[in-house]
């Protein structure tokens, strides 16, 4: 049953490479994940709030694959552990042919925790009818990550997923999700490239970003920890701007091209100064107004 109901899922993805085929075995496996932890009480009993890529690409519909499953929790708990999660989603995934290890990464006094599941459960136990040929030893590694004492201000809602199952997740608004991925894109030391896709999309759909909230990010972390900044829209255009003008556009495109679908990597052409100061354009038309 579970093969069958991989296999047509599997059919409505537009699989056309290697890449593609293996970001879409990890999606699956993802949200199988995704689920076990809603039914294990995470978003409830747990009070944690789905965000970042993937929450994007699940919930909100973008177009990019992402690698990790991010959480954050509402209120900060030093003492948060996953293996309270861990043993449920264990246990559900045998019983739909995935056979996960564990690999902890968690360290003691670090806010944010993380844990890795593996599997090689596809190809050896559930052994699907794919596009492409596949390595059966080749590993599908999920991680998933959660900060413990997240900067404070931001919203949150109920949303729905529905595969394998109609599970019920509460995720981060996009006008605070666009202030938390500004705050990455102005703080950290090298430009990765799948940010400046989120920016790209956010902007797209004219979400006016949680200043608020990005003020609160770049308080706790970066290079403007601990300043108490005073954040209005025209330090967040002129601070990108002066980004925009510092990255290598090369680096940052090859961070994502992975992560796209064959069809639209066509477009990684476009990125250069010229390219993002437009969008930074648009989201001033917005931002300002």
């Amino acid at each position: 049953m579970i093969k069958q109901v991989l296999e047509e899922k599997i059919k409505e993805y537009s699989i056309t490479s290697v890449i593609d085929q293996e970001n879409v075995l990890q999606e699956l496996v993802q949200q199988y994940v995704l689920a076990s932890l809603s039914r294990a009480g995470f978003f409830s009993n747990g009070q944690a709030v789905f965000h970042g890529g993937t929450c994007l690409r699940l919930v909100y519909g973008m177009n990019r694959f992402s690698e990790d499953l991010d959480f954050f929790l509402k209120r900060p708990d030093p003492d948060f552990q996953w293996q309270r999660y861990l043993d449920p989603i264990i246990q559900d995934g045998a019983g739909e042919g995935f056979h996960f290890n564990v690999l902890d990464k968690s360290r003691g006094e670090a806010a944010v925790k993380k844990t890795f599941l593996r599997t090689d459960s596809i190809g050896r136990v559930l052994l699907l009818d794919l596009p492409f040929d596949r390595d059966t030893r080749k590993l599908i590694k999920v991680k998933l990550e959660i900060d413990t004492n997240p900067p404070g201000g931001s919203s949150y809602e109920t949303r729905y997923v529905t595969f394998p199952v109609t599970a019920a997740i509460t995720t981060q608004t996009l006008e605070s999700g666009f202030g938390m991925k500004l705050s990455a894109m102005l703080a950290r030391r090298y430009a990765k490239g799948r940010d400046w896709y989120d920016f790209i999309w956010y902007t797209n759909k004219k979400i006016v970003p949680d200043l608020d909230l990005l003020r609160n990010a770049l308080d706790q972390h970066g290079p403007w920890a601990g300043q108490k900044l005073d954040i209005d829209p025209d330090w967040v255009l002129e601070s990108l701007k002066r980004r925009i003008t510092e990255i290598d556009w090369d680096t940052a495109r090859q961070d994502v091209q992975r992560f796209l679908p064959l069809r639209e990597q066509e477009t990684l052409k476009l990125w250069k100064r010229e390219f993002f100061l437009h969008y930074l354009g648009i989201l001033a038309q917005y931002l300002v107004a």
